[in-house]
This record gives C-alpha cells, sequence and structure tokens, in this order.
C-alpha cells in the first residue's frame, strides 16, 4: 500500500499549527482539503492519528510515532529533490552569515569569498560582530559561534576545534618576570574580554593533576579579542587568546606563550542555523565548504 506523501504533509504541518486552519493556511490549501487529507490518511492505515480535546488536536499513541516518521521521510525526500536540483542547477538568493569580526577575517570571509567565485549566481552578506545574534529576527542563515555551545534552540553542527593559549610579550615578562607556575600568575595583570565569564582553568599537560582555576587580577579589559590583542601588544600584561588569532605573532617572537607545560579546554567551532525542517542548499553546501577550510587550519596549526 502507498501513502501519499502530499497528505503526510498535511498530517503533519496539523500537527505543528495545533489545528485545521493555520495549517491550511500554511500549506496554502482550504480546511477541507486538510481535513480530506487527514480523513484519506487515516482510512489508508486503518488507524486513528489525532483526536480532538476540548482545546486542540491531539496524536494518538500511534499518531505520535507516525509524526516522527513523516517528519524524517518528508525531510528526506526534500533533501533528495535539493541534491537533485543542485546537480544541475547553481546556488541562487542570498546567504547571510555572521561571525566574530576576528574569526570572519581570520576564516569565515575567505571561505564566503571562495564560495561565491563557486556560486557567481548568489549573493553573500557577511556580519562581524562580538553580540550573538538572533538568526531569525535579524534574518541570518548561518552563524559561526565559537566556544563552548550552550543550548539556544538552534540548530548546530561542530565544524572543529580550536587551543588557547596564554601569552604575553617579551617586554612584559623582561620587566615583570617568567612566571614558573600558575600560582606565579597571581601578580602579574590580566588583560580580559568583558561581559565574558572570566574564570581560566588549566590542566597539566602530563595529567598530573585534575584541572584547576587559576587566580588572577584584572585592571585592562577590551570587548573584542583584536582589542584584547592590541592591549597585550602594548605590554600591559598576560592574556589568554585563541591560537589562530596569535600565530603570527608568536612566530614573528612578537608574543610569547607562558606555561607550555599546562594547557586550557579546547574550544569548539560550530555552525549554528535556525531549526527549520529543511535546510536550504545554500547553507548545507556552504557548511560543508567552511568545514574544509576549517581542517586545513588545524593541519596548519598541527604541522
Amino acid at each position: 500500500m502507498e501513502v501519499n506523501l502530499n497528505r503526510m504533509q498535511s498530517f503533519v504541518a496539523v500537527v505543528d499549527a495545533g489545528s485545521l486552519t493555520h495549517a491550511a493556511q500554511t500549506l496554502g490549501l482550504t480546511k477541507a482539503m486538510v481535513s480530506m487529507h487527514l480523513k484519506q490518511l487515516e482510512t489508508e492505515l486503518r488507524c486513528a492519528l489525532l483526536v480532538r480535546t476540548t482545546r486542540r488536536l491531539a496524536l494518538t499513541e500511534v499518531g505520535e510515532g507516525f509524526y516522527a516518521d513523516c517528519v524524517q521521510l518528508l525531510s528526506d525526500a526534500h533533501r533528495a529533490v535539493e541534491n537533485a536540483r543542485a546537480g544541475h542547477a547553481r546556488l541562487t538568493g542570498e546567504l547571510r552569515v555572521s561571525s566574530t569580526l576576528e574569526y570572519g577575517v581570520h576564516m569565515v570571509v575567505p571561505a564566503l569569498a571562495a564560495f561565491a567565485k563557486l556560486h557567481p549566481d548568489l549573493s553573500v552578506d557577511f556580519s562581524g560582530t562580538t553580540k550573538l545574534a538572533n538568526l531569525v529576527a535579524d534574518r541570518f542563515d548561518l552563524a559561526i559561534r565559537l566556544g563552548q555551545l550552550s543550548d539556544s534552540g538552534y540548530r548546530a553542527k561542530v565544524l572543529g576545534h580550536f587551543d588557547i593559549v596564554l601569552v604575553t610579550t617579551p617586554a612584559y615578562i623582561e620587566q615583570h618576570g617568567l612566571p614558573h607556575t600558575p600560582a606565579d600568575l597571581r601578580h602579574l595583570r590580566w588583560v580580559v574580554l568583558s561581559g565574558f565569564d572570566q574564570r581560566v582553568k588549566m590542566s597539566r599537560r602530563d595529567g598530573a593533576e585534575p584541572p584547576f582555576s587559576v587566580p588572577f587580577r584584572s585592571s585592562v579589559q577590551a570587548d573584542s579579542a583584536l582589542l584584547k590583542l592590541k592591549f597585550l601588544l602594548a605590554d600591559l600584561g598576560i592574556g589568554v587568546l585563541p591560537e589562530w588569532l596569535v600565530r603570527e605573532d608568536l612566530k614573528q617572537g612578537r608574543l610569547v606563550q607562558l606555561l607550555p607545560g599546562y594547557s586550557m579546554l579546547q574550544q569548539g567551532v560550530f555552525a549554528v542555523f535556525p531549526n527549520t525542517q529543511h535546510i536550504p542548499a545554500k547553507v548545507r553546501h556552504f557548511i560543508d565548504f567552511l568545514q574544509g577550510y576549517v581542517a586545513q587550519d588545524t593541519g596548519h596549526r598541527q604541522a
């Protein structure tokens, strides 16, 4: 027995909308047509999927399982169609992406530029900001977020990881001395990122002791990693920054890494996008494309 996908789509829309009227508006059908789809579907399945309570439609036990299967099946069908279209058609429309300015310059913008060259019919719009964008309200297709991802209600994919390192300038070490243990850090001035959790946790690379919090005093704050780096290069103190941001300064000797026998928790690179049933092809393709860039950067770091 074959079940019509349109009827399954109507069923899912009714469950998501909570009523026949709202489902009909979402699908662009009449309420009578949606009702007919549901009746035909229950007739074909020989079971009830929905029951009407005093206030709304509710799923039966069988309906709950069938709903989950329908969502997956419709998603797979939509993906199959988009993959087929992508095989012979160019990506079009606009791709709006957000990340921090620093990671945008380092990774996202170069990837976007290369991606745009491959898809000349696609417009790209990048926003670099320290604020966490509201993807739906601000109409972003995708945000690239760093660190430890909190539960935001969005969907997310891990693109990679990076190290954070404790650095300062040779001039600051010459003036204040080289710290040999985490306890020595309490006597040094810290440059920190304002508005974020300032607790720093370290662990010995040899695993000789569990992770521990590092005591410090802060007298210099900045609201972006780039400004924080500028303060550090001005010999104002010590601070924690992403390895990819200070890689060249470390290589050229403008900065030095402190306590190399200790490490801090690796941070993640996440692609975050609205929790919709179908992910647009332009978003899926760019996420895969960017993941390749992140992997290359990781390889460069480890080389």
